[in-house]
């Protein structure tokens, strides 16, 4: 069995972070994804410094179009 380490203990060790058009103002309740990895690794904006858990492309691509797709209940 393969060990896939899903995590980056420093999300400042990764550079191309971007914050989505979609995200609104001062709040500060936001994430950001790095482009340009072979994976996608998301943080929160208000800890730059903290961790980052990084997804395969696919299963970011489900995540985003389930949001899209309104498929969360709160």
């Amino acid at each position: 069995m393969h060990r896939i380490n899903h995590t980056v203990a420093d999300a400042t060790t990764l550079v191309g972070w971007f914050k989505s058009s979609y995200s609104g103002g001062g709040n500060g309740d936001c994430l950001e994804v790095a482009g340009g990895h072979a994976a996608v690794p998301v943080r929160d904006s208000k800890a730059p410094d903290g961790p980052a858990v990084v997804f395969s492309v696919a299963g970011w691509m489900s995540f985003v179009t389930a949001v899209k797709g309104d498929c969360f209940t709160v």
